[in-house]
């Protein structure tokens, strides 16, 4: 007789089927990594589409996705906080007040001893924020969005009272710091002024691909390099590890994970950690990339929230957040770009995208949601012919519409971890 031992007590997989029998068929599916692809060659035909009738090239130049990088950048390593959090079962709205913690960290690190010192503060100070978030929710059972709510508040006092302590006595400003070392940018020549001859050819969708890769690979920070690493790292520990599998047991059904000899409250601190940690070094994204002046009271601004809106988008996956980080910074970054006009365009382009996926849904014989899709698309071509520019005054809110617009989308098709937000105690599973 054979016995199997469950992967979360450290024992072999059982069998999949029993020996000489079939396991469950499945209808073939597209891998995600294909999917993820073709997803991306959809946008770039859709931009380079929309830049060639509009006649705006900023849609897709290598300035613009420069700024995309940047901005995204921060919104990218607050939603891997995110993940590593929820993953544990651990909701944490407190994203934003980590970022701010880990801002100021950066600052004064960063101001006496570098950036690299200034990046290792700011993961310390995020740290600490998340460990003070595991402590109310996880070992005294506080809900965890009032906790979060008090972790903001909190982050936005003490750094207030620290940069009145510290910062004003040397920039005269309790809301500033005094300039802060940079990291380096670095380009990958002779790629990228090969890229940018074919940009200035003018070329439709050569030029287009031309300007896109050249933002990607030119003017990068090393925390920029660290940022997009930390994607696939976090996948292959929380999906490719035993740590992970029992981190993300904790998020799924902390009382069976505990039966099986889990340790909850070890791991649920250890992700929180973590989970902090990530969203300080966003919050050095902030300070430490050029361009950035230093620490500012409110230079956070919402980024926690949309961080947690592009985890949600992501469908709680790194590399689904990946793609919403990268939506919400290319909104900002465009805003900083004759905003009024190529915002405005984005309306053609998204008309665009929902008529290709109204396509789609036809030769899948989904009758209503083709027929809603085509609805949708009318109404944005309506609405972007009807319209010369966006008003000023919605420019700076750019990114959150986005937020809101994409959330409302993608919330038909979302399962967040089964036990996220759920009170545990200890010794439930006995």
């Amino acid at each position: 007789m054979t016995t199997s031992v469950s992967p979360l007590s450290g024992g072999a997989n059982p069998s999949a089927a029993p020996l000489g029998r079939p396991g469950p068929t499945r209808g073939r599916r597209v891998p995600a990594w294909a999917s993820a692809a073709l997803w991306v060659a959809a946008i770039i035909v859709v931009l380079s589409t929309t830049s060639y009738l509009t006649g705006l090239t900023q849609l897709t130049a290598s300035g613009t996705i420069e700024s995309t990088v940047r901005l995204a950048l921060p919104i990218l390593l607050a939603a891997l906080g995110g993940l590593w959090a929820e993953r544990s079962g651990v909701i944490n709205i407190g994203l934003e007040g980590m970022m701010v913690l880990g801002t100021w960290g950066a600052a004064w690190a960063g101001f006496h001893w570098g950036p690299w010192a200034g990046l290792l503060a700011a993961a310390i100070f995020g740290a600490l924020g998340g460990a003070l978030h595991a402590l109310a929710t996880v070992t005294f059972g506080v809900n965890h969005i009032v906790s979060g709510v008090a972790i903001n508040l909190l982050g936005l006092g003490v750094t207030k009272y620290l940069s009145t302590l510290i910062f004003a006595p040397i920039s005269n400003n309790p809301r500033a710091s005094p300039p802060v070392e940079k990291f380096e940018t670095y380009s990958a020549q002779p790629l990228s002024d090969w890229l940018g001859e074919l940009e200035a050819m003018d070329r439709a969708f050569l030029s287009d691909v031309a300007g896109i890769l050249r933002g990607l690979v030119t003017g990068v920070s090393p925390l920029v390099m660290l940022g997009v690493l930390l994607v696939p790292i976090s996948y292959l520990v929380l999906w490719r590890s035993r740590f992970g599998l029992r981190l993300r047991s904790c998020g799924e059904n902390p009382v069976a994970a505990e039966s099986l000899g889990v340790n909850v409250y070890l791991y649920k601190y250890s992700a929180m950690l973590m989970s902090g940690a990530l969203a300080g070094i966003g919050g050095a994204a902030l300070v430490l990339n050029p361009g950035q002046p230093g620490y500012a009271e409110n230079q956070v601004n919402g980024r926690g929230y949309i961080g947690l809106a592009a985890m949600i988008f992501g469908n709680w996956r790194p590399t689904g957040l990946l793609g919403g980080s990268a939506l919400f910074g290319y909104a900002d970054g465009l805003r900083l770009r004759q905003g009024e006009i190529t915002v405005h365009a984005l309306l053609y382009g998204a008309a665009l995208l929902i008529i290709g996926i109204a396509v789609v849904q036809l030769l899948r014989r989904r009758w209503i949601v083709a027929a809603a899709s085509m609805v949708g698309a009318g109404l944005l071509y309506a609405l972007y012919w009807s319209t010369e520019e966006l008003p000023r005054e919605l420019l700076a809110y750019a990114p959150h519409l986005v937020t809101l617009l994409v959330l409302a989308f993608a919330a038909q098709k979302l399962r967040p971890p089964a036990a996220n937000g759920a009170t545990y105690r200890r010794g439930e599973g006995d």
